[in-house]
């Protein structure tokens, strides 16, 4: 099945130039000139990466990259024509997977989109293994919540079965089984079975935020699994052991 791309620049050169590169190898191409037809596109189509311009017609790419981050899994490269060492070390902490410099090779641009998603799809293969969370048998609650490692079950304080994903259990099992204690992006990725990973990758981010979705009250204003700039994740809510 063909990967869906969205291209998100205010340069309908650019974008013209980024659409036969990608279609040319098979990829299915959107556009967006701005943030408001960007997070249209979103909304309408299952995006699978998309490439981000710094600067959008006076909006701040970066900005929409650290908001589209906080609340969706999608892979991010941006493409710029800024060449500031500082905004690729800002792009990449504050969500991009990926930065590349305009002029730019459509050759290069290939490679990386396939790079990206590759590592997205491992990280996703791996933590659907049953046994990247250690299955001791035991019963945790936390905040009104209960989790049963032997069922993989989670409740709600209500009681109702909370709906989560393999990934997301193994993840949130790794986080309450060591409560208060601050998990790099690396330590997570490697106790989650992940394997050849590099530091740009962001991939556990989005599982971090699709998480967050289904067990925070407010997933913009964590309470639970809160972050660590510049480290990683900790799980601050109180956890007792049955």
């Amino acid at each position: 099945m063909a990967e869906n791309i969205l291209i998100v620049d205010d340069e309908p050169e650019v974008r013209a130039l980024l659409r036969t590169g990608l279609e040319a190898e098979g990829f299915v191409v959107a556009e967006a000139g701005n943030g408001a037809e960007a997070e249209a596109q979103l909304a309408a189509h299952p995006i699978s990466l998309l490439t981000l311009d710094l600067k959008l017609g006076g909006e701040d790419g970066l900005k929409l990259a650290r908001d589209l981050r906080t609340r969706r899994n999608t892979p991010i490269i941006m493409i710029t024509g800024k060449g500031d060492a500082i905004d690729r070390v800002v792009g990449l902490e504050l969500g991009a997977d990926d930065y590349i410099a305009k002029p730019f090779l459509m050759r290069e641009v290939v490679a990386r989109v396939r790079a990206v998603l590759r590592r997205y799809q491992k990280v996703e293969a791996q933590v659907m293994s049953p046994d990247a969370a250690v299955a001791d048998g035991m019963r945790y609650v936390f905040d009104g919540w209960s989790m049963d490692t032997l069922r993989r079950e989670v409740r709600n304080p209500e009681g109702v079965i909370c709906d989560l994903t393999t990934g997301e259990f193994n993840l949130l099992a790794t986080l309450i089984q060591r409560p208060g204690r601050v998990l790099s992006r690396d330590e997570l990725m490697d106790l989650l079975k992940g394997h050849d990973w590099t530091p740009m990758d962001r991939s556990i981010d989005g599982l971090v935020a699709r998480l967050r979705k289904k067990i925070e009250p407010e997933s913009e204003r964590p309470q639970l699994i809160k972050t660590v700039r510049g480290v990683g994740y900790v799980f601050a809510g109180a956890v007792k052991r049955l």
